[in-house]
């Protein structure tokens, strides 16, 4: 009677707990990761490097929060498809580093995968890092049909441009595999199709232009697989 009556206050608990939830404002700035980090949160992924090209390394930080929570993610479109999930709230939280301070330059609470969202392969999160003033985050899963996604970033004109992205699919037994390569400055698709253990020789390889209306920013870019570039074609 006493285990029931316990787990009954912990299922309640937890409803009243996710539907109180708001995302913390990140610290403006500080000295250290530490300093930056809100209370009940942690760090499960870190990247340096010079995101604004001054010659000085900057932060990017990925944090997840201590306990599942109710939200609801995008799927499909950014807006029309919400579908309501318990999991632990990711936040993106990218930093430039000015004299001993790193200071806050964005917040984002949506674009990063959750821990569940993997599929078959569990946390789809994959190492992000920074390379010529650009931010790269990588996410992989699913389960027979297999899926890796790479998204890089710049900041332009004070936001974050889409610059560069990739979207390799790929069968685990069978190696059939097809592969897109996105470049948004150049306008260019670049689509690769054959088997994951064959040469680039056997493989069938063509460049093709891009047609946008407009270009992505973590303002507008909702999360992974949101944005539908064409027919049946999504990143």
């Amino acid at each position: 009677m006493k285990t029931t009556i316990f787990l009954l206050f912990i299922a309640v608990s937890g409803s009243a707990f996710s539907q109180s939830f708001k995302y913390p404002i990140m610290n403006a700035q500080g000295k250290t990761i530490k300093a930056l980090i809100p209370p009940q949160w942690k760090v499960v992924d870190s990247a340096y490097g010079d995101l604004n090209n001054d010659k000085v390394e900057d932060l990017a930080l990925i944090i997840e929060f201590y306990a599942a929570v109710k939200e609801n993610r995008a799927y499909g479109d950014n807006t029309t498809e919400l579908i309501t999930e318990l999991q632990r709230p990711r936040i993106l939280a990218v930093y430039f580093k000015t004299g001993r301070n790193y200071r806050i330059v964005t917040q984002n609470n949506n674009f990063v995968l959750r821990s569940e969202e993997g599929g078959a392969m569990g946390d789809p999160l994959r190492p992000m890092s920074i390379n010529d003033n650009k931010l790269s985050l990588a996410f992989e899963g699913g389960g027979t049909w297999r899926w890796k996604l790479g998204y890089s970033f710049k900041y332009l004109n004070k936001d974050w441009q889409l610059t560069n992205a990739n979207n390799h699919t790929y069968h685990s037994t069978s190696g059939e595999m097809n592969d897109k390569q996105y470049d948004f400055l150049t306008k260019k698709r670049v689509v690769t199709i054959g088997k994951t253990d064959n040469s680039l020789l056997t493989n069938e390889t063509t460049e093709q232009p891009l047609t946008l209306k407009g270009l992505r920013t973590f303002t507008n870019f909702k999360k992974p697989w949101t944005w539908e570039l064409g027919p049946d074609e999504y990143l």
